[in-house]
């Protein structure tokens, strides 16, 4: 079992001048999910080298349990520090592939042509896709395999447009990802913000919020072990 996980690369918060990337959490409790159920995993980001981190995501509250797993764990750390460019890996290679989110995402993952191409060639080769969060804006220019937006018709969730507001970034992040998501046709649904809510809809795993980043990980896991 290998797994490719793809992390954003863009690390400035609109024109906040505040810096954004990954969320710590929705990267690290799938990476250990992942690990400890034996799969190989991959980390690629489109620039590759080390992804900016949010830096919010690795304050004291906002640790877990796999984030101070990770601090501690220096394999993990060189390894995240190494990723692989996107343009160097191929969906041949793996057996799923998992987008952690943080608002990076949403400006470097959602037109990225090498991204959309990547994603489409594991849908077409009937392989899991799962993304958390805001990560899912990754999938919003994706086609399935009917030529329609692959999340058109599909039951999705994302960071709610409620949880945006509360941390005040509605009128700074580029679109509102629950609003695209209905835009694209997806039948999205929510649970109570910050609260763990994940969807899955044939091989297509979606994670509402960081909280939903461990159980995204192991609905992708279900679907590969059905097979």
């Amino acid at each position: 079992m290998k797994i490719l996980i793809v992390l954003t690369s863009h690390d400035q918060l609109g024109d906040t001048g505040e810096q954004t990337g990954f969320w710590l959490e929705e990267f690290a409790a799938p990476y250990y999910a992942f690990k400890d159920a034996g799969a190989e995993v991959v980390l690629a980001s489109p620039k590759g080298g080390e992804p900016p981190l949010d830096p919010k995501s690795d304050q004291p509250d906002a640790q877990t349990e796999a984030t101070e797993r990770f601090n501690g764990d220096g394999e993990a750390q060189t390894l995240l520090a190494n990723t692989y460019r996107l343009d160097q890996v191929s969906a041949e290679d793996f057996d799923a592939v998992f987008y952690p989110g943080g608002h990076g995402p949403l400006w470097d993952l959602v037109n990225n042509p090498t991204s959309i191409a990547l994603i489409e060639s594991f849908v077409k080769a009937d392989k899991p896709v799962g993304a958390v969060c805001h990560a899912p804006a990754a999938l919003t220019e994706v086609r399935g395999k009917d030529g329609e937006y692959l999340v058109k018709g599909k039951r999705v969730t994302g960071f709610t447009n409620g949880e945006e507001a509360a941390v005040e970034l509605t009128e700074v992040v580029p679109f509102l990802l629950e609003d695209r998501l209905r835009e694209r046709g997806g039948q999205y649904s929510k649970g109570a913000d910050w609260t763990p809510y994940v969807q899955v809809d044939g091989l297509l795993v979606t994670g509402q919020n960081p909280a939903s980043s461990e159980a995204a990980a192991q609905e992708l896991l279900k679907l590969l072990r059905a097979g």
